[in-house]
């Protein structure tokens, strides 16, 4: 089963690119005290999640914020080397924090992962985009197939983001 608006995030850790290289960080100090946009994409560098998903919420940090969005998190089934380097090559570094999940322990966890073998890409995160307030789920908006972002987009995501949260 998946998580659900009103679920707490299960305190799972990612590893981030620190200033002497990977660390790790938990779900705690991502989350706690802070209302967090989150999305998840299949693979960094895949057409979808680079020409669009990540794009959208590149484009609207400032629309975020004003909404009392105080960060921006991105998470995929892929190690920090390459998260890192795919946030530098589409503008998000300093922008978007990067959640390597690689190997997919917080996607299972949340049941949220999908099995894309048949394309060679292995177990992977299913597309979606949360809004987190304080590690509670207060928004979930999760794609049907892998290739689309539309319910999932930075776009939608900020439309649904009351003021008053």
């Amino acid at each position: 089963m998946s998580i659900q608006v009103g679920d707490k995030l299960p305190e799972m850790k990612f590893t981030v690119m620190g200033a002497n290289g990977p660390e790790p960080k938990t779900v705690s100090e991502v989350f706690s005290g802070k209302k967090v946009a989150l999305f998840a994409v299949p693979g960094a560098y895949t057409p979808t999640c680079t020409n669009n998903h990540m794009p959208g919420f590149v484009g609207r940090v400032d629309e975020f914020k004003a909404k009392g969005i105080d960060a921006i998190a991105c998470t995929a089934v892929n190690d920090v080397f390459v998260l890192t380097n795919w946030a530098k090559d589409t503008g998000a570094t300093g922008k978007i924090e990067m959640l390597a999940d690689g190997s997919g322990d917080f996607a299972r966890a949340i049941g949220l992962h999908i099995d894309l073998s048949n394309f060679g890409l292995g177990i992977r995160s299913k597309r979606y985009a949360m809004l987190v307030d304080d590690g509670v789920v207060k928004v979930l908006n999760v794609e049907d197939t892998p290739p689309v972002a539309e319910k999932s987009s930075a776009a939608n995501l900020c439309s649904m983001i009351d003021c008053s949260l």
